[in-house]
């Protein structure tokens, strides 16, 4: 009976994981249909010898590699489950059937729900509002179709008129000057047209006008923004302006007209894609037109309200674009830097005359608006910037040690947790505080940026909290230091300390577990020490490289000789193909050998992850190692960024290479590309509920045992449950995470059983 149960359950599962979501109305199961045969000649059972869990564990390696779930799925359906290694690897095998069963029976409800939604939403008045929340439920419908009918889904009536419908809006609330909705319209449209890149200019462009209404005139972003989230809840405003810090002539002091002139001259010279110097030049101009055009500053800047000056800075603008473009199309001779300067004071000069516009609010927005044209990765790094900057690709920041978030409930930042071995922790601030004020300004209506600024700052300098903790207030005096960041975690925090960790999935099976958050100067290092924590218990490896931004080259080579004994990791090209820089693997770093190895990704895994799993998995395809890179495609960030110094105040990040595996292809997701990043051995489909639902309860459990507490449920949502990490794969949560263990399981198991037999298991 259990037997035949599981074996019905796979079945079915091979015929339902063939199934799409149809583009609009209907669901059409492909695989029956290839299957199926007459009535009238029914075809006579075959007989199938049972499965061994050694013979299904060197089978389902191959599948895997050939990324055939299906082909699995049936092999399972053949497995002898006599034996006691045979009857879990059948039952891990129909607990994944079911989740998968589950995934698409909500991906039928779920998609069916926010088609009714578009369609009522299509019959209202078409405003705004609610041509934006129309897009919103096509954004979620278009990443819950199955890729091969998203563009058939595009194309349906109903999303073609929603796509005119909402570009005519978006343009208009330009026109009259409503940039949230402006900008929420066309950011909801490139979402849903991103790889054709159809609105990606329009987005941008709402997205840096925005930028400088947050820089110059928070107020009025605040109070736009609080008319928007009043429009979703009127009985939800935000919590008060708070100006701590927001004074942008702080922000923009120490910047200068070389300094500028330097980076737009370096771009010239060394950008990956050559950009001229031209169209650089174009892109800045434009920053400031569209500054001078931004009414809502116009309290902050009074010369904009003068119409003549603008339209005379505007003529000017205009004309120099034109003569730009024109030496663009015609391949002129570009501007040397003694031009592009001369630009720059002839527009400083002219700004101060008519509209009378700060020298280093004109500079800032020139150097934006130009550095936008290079990628999105290349910036000028401000002087207020540079603090931040290094706590991003450092190993370690200055602070209190105190990990924080907007508390949805009270609107004011918690503390998430303390880290172990700080100052905040030492000093007792525990998970859950509410920061009131810190060094006696209010916090209330901070954003976390702000909250980070004052908090942070110079080692050995004091710092001032106030917390309110369950109505009462405690003032913790605390001395800033350097802080650690920790970038390896396991599987189950075991204490409060950031090395306190369960490495193990399944210590029975030896099944190993790292999850690697950034590639910092320890990564390599923690890496290391938690697969000598394992020891000789470790049989197999779980490596998640999930939602990983990446970090920095040096550790992506040596995590990848960890598992990699030789050969080419990555090069580096620049300009016109030129192969710059080999990173190779060496046989004395390789630390894992003869296991398998599964490393995870998904599309927030950029950068570094992707040279590790690109590697990986170019290795594995070889047959040189035993390694699966198994999720959904990588996000295409392969690109090399130099940092280099602008005076003494200012820094600037130019993308001047890409990134190549080992077979050549190209990482980077470039303008117009159909084809990037790193695509797994093995693609397995999550939703994207049970990704946010699984990113919340990882997080949670995640939390020291003291301090883990089971999340309250946003309105209209279900609760979570308990944080244990376990129901990750009992419950569906995580099918990536449950299907590589499944896999790693079976070779655990197969190992075994062949052990038992006085057999050699079989190494694929």
């Amino acid at each position: 009976m259990r037997t035949s149960l599981m074996t019905g359950m796979l079945a079915s599962l091979v015929a339902l994981s063939g199934v799409g979501i149809a583009p609009w109305n209907a669901i059409t199961a492909h695989a029956a249909q290839a299957t199926a045969t007459p009535a009238t000649t029914p075809a006579a059972p075959v007989a199938v010898a049972p499965l061994s869990v050694t013979q299904f564990a060197a089978e389902s390696w191959i599948r895997a590699k050939n990324n055939d779930l299906n082909a699995i799925l049936a092999l399972g359906a053949q497995i002898n489950t006599a034996s006691p290694e045979g009857a879990i690897v059948a039952r891990d095998l129909a607990q994944l059937a079911n989740n998968i069963q589950k995934r698409e029976t909500t991906r039928t409800e779920q998609s069916e729900k926010l088609k009714g939604k578009i369609r009522d939403l299509l019959a209202k008045e078409p405003t705004p509002l609610n041509l934006s929340n129309a897009l919103k439920e096509a954004v979620e419908l278009h990443m819950l179709t199955q890729a091969a009918n998203r563009d058939a889904l595009l194309q349906k009536p109903e999303l073609r008129q929603l796509v005119t419908s909402a570009e005519k809006a978006a343009r208009e609330a330009e026109s009259k000057g409503e940039w949230l909705m402006a900008n929420e319209l066309f950011a909801r449209l490139h979402l849903l047209l991103e790889e054709q890149g159809t609105f990606k200019p329009d987005w941008r462009r709402q997205g840096d006008r925005l930028a400088m209404l947050r820089l110059y005139n928070p107020k009025r972003f605040y109070e736009l923004r609080n008319a928007r989230q009043l429009l979703d809840d009127p009985a939800k405003p935000l919590p008060p302006f708070n100006d701590t810090g927001e004074d942008f002539n702080d922000k923009l002091r120490g910047i200068d007209r070389r300094s500028v002139v330097t980076a737009i001259a370096r771009a010239a010279d060394n950008h990956v894609e050559r950009r001229k110097t031209s169209e650089v030049l174009v892109g800045g101009l434009t920053a400031i037109r569209t500054l001078i055009t931004t009414h809502d500053l116009d309290d902050i800047f009074p010369g904009l309200t003068d119409a003549n000056a603008v339209r005379e800075l505007t003529g000017f603008l205009d004309t120099r674009i034109a003569e730009l473009e024109q030496i663009t199309r015609n391949r002129g001779a570009q501007p040397t830097p003694a031009q592009v300067s001369e630009l720059l004071s002839e527009l400083t000069g002219l700004t101060a005359r008519t509209v009378k516009l700060p020298d280093a609010a004109v500079l800032h927005e020139f150097g934006n608006g130009a550095f936008d044209r290079l990628d999105e990765f290349s910036e000028i790094i401000w002087p207020d910037q540079i603090a931040r900057f290094r706590r991003m690709t450092e190993g370690s920041f200055i602070g209190v040690g105190i990990q924080i978030q907007i508390d949805e409930e009270s609107q004011l930042i918690k503390v998430v947790q303390p880290i172990e071995g700080t100052p905040a922790q030492r000093a007792g601030i525990m998970a859950g505080d509410l920061i009131k004020k810190i060094n006696e300004k209010s916090a209330v209506g901070m954003s976390l940026e702000q909250a980070i600024e004052q908090i942070t700052g110079k080692a050995g300098t004091p710092v001032k909290i106030t917390m309110d903790r369950d109505g009462q207030e405690i003032i913790f005096d605390l001395i800033r230091n350097r802080i650690p960041i920790r970038t390896a975690k396991g599987w189950l925090r075991t204490g409060n300390a950031d090395t306190d960790w369960n490495w193990f999935i399944d210590q029975e099976s030896g099944i190993g577990y790292v999850r690697i958050s950034g590639f910092n100067e320890t990564t390599t290092r923690e890496l290391h020490t938690a697969i000598r924590a394992m020891g000789p218990a470790m049989r197999s490896l779980i490596l998640d490289l999930r939602f990983n931004p990446g970090g920095l080259l040096g550790e992506a080579v040596t995590i990848s000789n960890t598992f990699i004994p030789e050969g080419t990791i990555v090069y580096t090209e620049a300009a016109g193909g030129v192969r710059q820089q080999t990173e190779s693997a060496e046989p004395e770093g390789q630390l894992v050998r003869n296991i398998p190895v599964i490393v995870l990704i998904n599309d927030g895994s950029a950068s570094a992850s992707e040279i590790v799993s690109g590697a990986v998995r170019h290795y594995a395809r070889l047959g040189e190692i035993k390694a699966l890179v198994l999720g959904s495609r990588s996000f295409g960030k392969g690109s090399v960024q130099n940092v280099l110094p602008l005076g003494q105040a200012m820094q600037m990040k130019l993308t001047t290479q890409y990134y190549h595996l080992p077979g050549g292809e190209l990482i980077h997701r470039r303008d117009g590309a159909r084809q990037w990043g790193v695509d797994p051995m093995l693609a397995i489909e999550m939703l994207p509920k049970q990704i946010s639902d699984s990113l919340t309860l990882r997080l949670d459990a995640d939390a020291p045992p003291e301090g883990r507490v089971t999340r309250k449920p946003r309105p209209g949502e279900e609760p979570l449950g308990e944080p244990e990490p376990s129901r990750l794969i009992s419950e569906g949560f995580d099918l990536q995470l449950e299907t590589a263990v499944m896999l790693l399981r079976a070779q655990a198991l197969g190992a075994r059983e062949a052990t038992a037999q006085g057999k050699s298991p079989t190494n694929n």
